[in-house]
């Protein structure tokens, strides 16, 4: 994680792009990035983000 931005909106912004233009899957993302998923989820969440798995993506 310490490779992302730390402010949470910014994060949301990064991490649904790459989503978007790369990964199939949250779990992909997190695998090939070496992020631990639910602290990722966590970060968003205090934020008001949760991941939507059928939109691969954080709304």
């Amino acid at each position: 994680m310490e490779r992302l931005p730390k402010d949470p909106i910014m994060l949301y912004s990064v991490i649904n792009t790459k989503l978007r233009d790369f990964y199939s899957s949250l779990e992909t993302l997190c695998e090939d990035m070496n992020i631990d998923e639910n602290t990722l989820k966590e970060k968003l969440s205090s934020a008001g983000f949760e991941y939507n798995k059928e939109r691969n993506q954080f709304i």
